[in-house]
This record gives structure tokens, sequence and C-alpha cells, in this order.
């Protein structure tokens, strides 16, 4: 078995970690890029017009289409020819994919959807996460493999294009839009040789022959009458029921070339658990990390992951389950208006129901409903608590957390100061302007510290959905150990302001953590700057043993003739006050990418960085704390 330390490591987003596999398998990539897919759909077009092979040595085909519906369109027909062929998409772009869905799967044709789950516009459009698109595509026959980190995403993507060639059922390999999609994570990358030697060549050529060849006739796409429509639907039976083994049989061929292992349902947690939540996406991290803190402390807490949503597995939910689990909460990330329940929640009743009726559970769990997380709501440990704590007492049933339900009251509470960061990781917050730089600097030293350290580390970028000229709010994380938080930072060693007036708009101290590290970009002087704070912000300052340090940053960039940029001048000051690396490692990686990223624009422009870098630790300045507020405008 190999060692994942050994494999190669990259600090990539979610949407790369998955486009660069899908890129590898196929022979065409049909695409009309949507949010949060899009960078799968951009990545595959600018790796082939850079000439990115696939692992058969050839460019695969982009072809961008008009619309979703003509992504689709194009893979089905792609696909009638022989071509191994991928689409990604999310939202109203994977509603509009459902017609040509139900024909690919009717007709048993290998492919896999690549799908950044999403928001469905309803009372209104969001951008952001949640299951809703995937849940309104599951009676489309298609398979669906769920992942919930990067990682899993990246390992996820193979298994689903080795499974579909075994399988003859088209999957869809889904994770969490933005939350898994737009995080960025230190991986282990599969090579290449490992990704070829996953896909099956015999089943490559099975799939070529069976493509539409006016020298080999084959009748397809009828019309079918009473007769036999009937049975023809029911044909496909087999097939379905044999996905679950399949799917295994893939994830364990994965697990001896890698060393992770995935399972179909996978329980986390006490042998003798008595109450279980049963999640998939992102949100499994949560619990997780939650259910290790509570149960060292004595409690007899479970989660089980589901992986494979379709075809549900009722055996494998059941096999995964505790002998002694006495209540379960299944939480699912979607709203299905006048249901008995959401889909994730109704089939685990239906699993329960069934295995009590046939004998093969002694006695019928307490089983409750709930939702969570809907257009990338938090999800945060202290509702994860909220939900065990739920469980254990009343068990409001059909429930929500997260939000404040003050019209049909399907809220529970839940303790919001509950939290398990762990000490050793270092927790930093940046507050930007859309288009400053500041995301793209803080992109940077993330790549910087996982690729120059053995540090974990995982970037999370805030926009307002208007993007430019708003604000950003950067959370990135730092430690030893692989960071399993897809979620806010609510306590920060390091802030920093990248504009002045957010100071007065945004009440970013109330996320600093005791003796946390304040950076403030501002045109006053170090001696000048605290009578100028807002009086809370002082108090702050003074309450949490805040170090506050100062830089004129716009300055510095227009003397080193960056004009408004001040992104590479922030990053500087953020290495040396953070200590993540010593600070002339972290001053020469800085400049190494400097160079890697601004080459193409000419060595000028690599220069004004390297003055800008060299000039920022002269202008940064520690601003002596008053023992107490001072009157200030």
């Amino acid at each position: 078995m190999s060692d994942q330390k050994n494999a190669k490591q990259v600090t990539v987003d979610g949407g790369n970690a998955v486009a660069h596999v899908a890129y590898r398998v196929s022979d065409i990539c049909s695409i009309y890029p949507i949010t949060p897919s899009s960078d799968m759909s951009e990545l595959s077009d600018l790796w082939a017009t850079q000439g990115v092979k696939n692992i058969w040595g050839e460019v695969p085909q982009v072809i961008e289409m008009q619309s979703e519906g003509g992504a689709a369109g194009t893979a089905h027909g792609a696909l009638q020819t022989g071509a191994l062929t991928t689409t990604y998409t999310a939202s109203q772009g994977l509603l509009l994919m459902l017609p040509n869905m139900y024909k690919i799967a009717g007709e048993l044709t290998s492919t896999v959807f690549h799908v950044a789950a999403r928001s469905i516009a309803a009372q209104a459009l969001s951008i952001f996460g949640d299951h809703q698109d995937v849940m309104a595509a599951r009676m489309t026959g298609w398979a669906m493999l769920a992942s919930n980190s990067v990682q899993e995403a990246h390992d996820s993507a193979l298994i689903c294009h080795a499974a579909t060639l075994k399988a003859r059922v088209p999957f869809i390999n889904f994770f969490d839009g933005f939350r898994t999609s737009h995080e960025i994570n230190k991986i282990s990358l599969i090579p290449d040789e490992q990704i070829r030697s996953m896909i099956d060549e015999e089943l490559v050529f099975a799939h070529r022959n069976r493509a539409l060849n006016p020298d080999n006739p084959f009748i397809r796409g009828t019309a079918q009458n009473p007769d036999v429509y009937f049975q023809g639907r029911e044909s496909s039976n087999p097939f379905y029921t044999a996905v679950p083994g399949i799917v295994q049989e893939t994830m364990d061929e994965l697990a001896k070339l890698t060393g992770r292992q995935y399972h179909l349902f996978e329980y986390h947690g006490a042998e003798d658990a008595t109450d279980v939540i049963v999640m998939m996406g992102s949100g499994i991290q949560v619990v997780e990390e939650t259910i290790d803190k509570l149960n060292a402390a004595g409690a007899k807490l479970g989660v089980v992951t589901v992986r494979l949503f379709r075809p549900f597995s009722m055996d494998h939910l059941i096999a995964a389950l505790p002998k002694g689990v006495q209540r379960i909460a299944v939480l699912d990330r979607t709203k299905e208006p006048g249901s008995a329940g959401e889909p994730l929640y109704q089939d685990v009743v239906t699993a329960l129901a069934e295995a009590f009726g046939n004998g093969t559970i002694d006695a019928m769990p307490k089983v409750i409903g709930g939702r969570y997380g809907l257009s990338s709501k938090e999800f945060t440990p202290a509702m994860a608590k909220g939900v065990f704590d739920n469980l254990a007492a009343v068990a409001k049933n059909h429930f929500t957390v997260g939000i404040q339900d003050d019209v049909s009251n399907t809220s529970i509470d839940y303790d919001a100061s509950f939290d398990i960061e762990p000490d050793n990781v270092t927790r930093a917050m940046f507050f930007g302007l859309g288009s400053d730089g500041t995301v793209s600097a803080n992109k940077n030293s993330i790549k910087i510290i996982g690729e120059a350290t053995d540090l974990y580390c995982q970037g999370y970028f805030v926009y307002d959905s208007k993007k430019a000229g708003s604000q950003t709010t950067s959370h990135l994380r730092f430690g030893p150990d692989p960071i399993k938080a897809p979620y806010l930072i609510t306590s920060a060693n390091f802030i920093a302001c990248h504009k002045a007036n957010f100071i007065e708009q945004v009440e970013m101290l109330d996320k600093a953590a005791d003796n946390a590290v304040f950076l403030l970009n501002s045109p006053v002087p170090a001696d000048q700057v605290w009578d100028k704070l807002p009086q809370p912000v002082q108090q702050q300052i003074i309450d949490k043993h805040i170090e506050f340090y100062v830089i004129d940053a716009s300055t510095v960039a227009r003397e080193a003739g960056m004009g408004r940029r001040i992104n590479t001048i922030m990053q500087t000051c953020f290495f040396a006050l953070s200590g993540v690396l010593p600070r002339d490692e972290a001053i020469a990686k800085i400049k190494a990418a400097i160079e890697k990223t601004y080459m193409r624009k000419g060595a000028e422009i690599v220069q004004l960085n390297f003055k800008a870098v060299d000039a920022s630790l002269d202008h940064l300045h520690k601003v002596e704390v008053p023992g107490k507020i001072t009157a200030n405008h």
C-alpha cells in the first residue's frame, strides 16, 4: 500500500482537484460555465489551449456551448460516438441537463458529470452552496457519489470515472459548492500513472465499441408502446443492483494505490454510541471533529457518512450503524416543500423500517430529520452539538439549525460559544476590498506555506455576490495536522484590515482571540493612529491584549510604482508578524512566488514587486497601546 506522505502534495481548491482527474480521463469536455462550477470548465479550457494531454497522450477537445442544455446534448451525442465525455455544472444548469440525463441513464451509457452543488432559484436566486440541485436529479437514474473535502472530491472523481465504465450506469460526482469547490487545501495528488491504472482499457474499448456506427448498425432511441416499455424500464435493474459492489471495489482499488480507504457508508465515533447523525457533504467534517471533542468528555456519539447516495444501499447503511444506536438525526442540506421529509431522511427511515420488518435489526431507533446549511449558511461545531442536544432531549422533528425561524418555529437552539478550534492552529482573517489583490495574495500565501513547509493549510474566501468593489474576507488556517474545519473562523489570532475605513464599518475585532495580532493599513502615522480609532475598537484591543501594528501600505505601493496594489506589501507584513515561517525564508518565498506569477508581464513588474517587499518592513510599526481608551473623533 502506498503511503500518502510519499505522494505529491499540492495546495489547490476543490474545483482544480476534480478537474485534474476529469480532464485526464476524457476525450471531450462539453462546457457551459456556471458558478460555482466555472473553475472546472475554465481550467479544462486552459489546459486544452496549453496542450496538456490526457492519460492516453491526446489533448481533449473542449467544446463550449451556449447553454447547459447544449452542453448536456453535446455530451449525449459525443457519448453515442464512443467518446469518453464529461461536463461540469451546478444549480439551474444541472436542471437544464435533466432531459438528456434521463436518456443517458436509460441507454446505460458510461459518463460522469461533476457538480459543485448549489442552491436552486426559488423565492430568490442564490449562487451559494447546498444540495437542492443534485436532489432534483436523483430520479434520473444516475449514480450519485458525495464528497466531504477537497481530497475526497479529487479521489471521488477518479472513483466515479472508473466505476461508471464497469457499471454502465452514469455518475454524478458532487461536492459542496464554494465550501469544497472553492476551499483551498493541501492534498495528495494522484499521479497520472495511478489514474491510468484505475481505468480499465478493456472497458474503454467496450465503451467505444458501443458507438453508433453505420458499419455496425444498431437500433437505439426508439419509441415504445405499452407492450414493451414497462419491461424495458425494469430490464436495467441488475445494473443498478451491481453498482454498490462495483463502487466499493473501485474504492478498494484506489486504497491499494494511495492508502486512502473509503466506504459507501462510513461510521465515525464511539463503538457503543446511542446517538448518531447521518449526513453527507462537507458538514461531515464538522460533526466528526465535534464528536471527538464530546466523546473525549464521556459522550457516546457517532456519525455516518453517506458517500454513495444513489443507488441507495440499505444493507450498507444498516451495517455501518452501531448496534446500540437508539436515536438518529438525519441532516439534509436541502428543502423539499410539501414532502413527508427531506430525501436522505426518507431513505434512512425506509431502510430502518425494512430492516426491522425483515428481522435484520431487533429494535427501531427513533429517527428525526433536520435541515441545515442552505445557501452556504454556516454549519459549526456549536450547531452540531445543538443537533445532538436536541436528539437527546425533546427531539424536535423536521427541525432547522443555523437560523432563527420565528415564522414556523422549526429552529432548535444551540450554544454559539461552543468552540473546538485547536491551539496549535494559526487562524488568520483578512478584510479587503474586491479586486484589491487581497484574495490573490492570500491564495499565494497558502501555496507558499503548503509547498514550503510540512504544515497543513486551508483557505476560504467570503465574497459579497456583487464581487468587485465590495468587501472580501479571507479565512486562513495553518497547522501540523490535517485541517477539518469547513466553517468560518470566529476566533482569529491574526487579523489584518487592508482598507482603513473598514475599522469604522466592520466589527472585525469581535473575531480576535486573546493576545491576537492586529495589522491595520492606514495613512495615519503610528504615533497618532490610536487616537483615530473608534472607542469600541480601542476597548477591544485593551481587553484582549491585542498587539497592534500599522503600515501605510498605500504610500509604500505608490512609492514602489505599484499604484494601488497593496497586496504584496500586506502579504509581507503577515509573514513577518505571524511567525508561520522564519522572516527571511518567508520573504525569499514571496519573491519566488512573485517571479512565478508576474514574469510573463515582464521583468520590470517583478522588480517593482520586489521593491515593494523590501520597503514593507521598513514602514511597519508597532503601536504602543495605552492602558485606557482615549478621546477620538
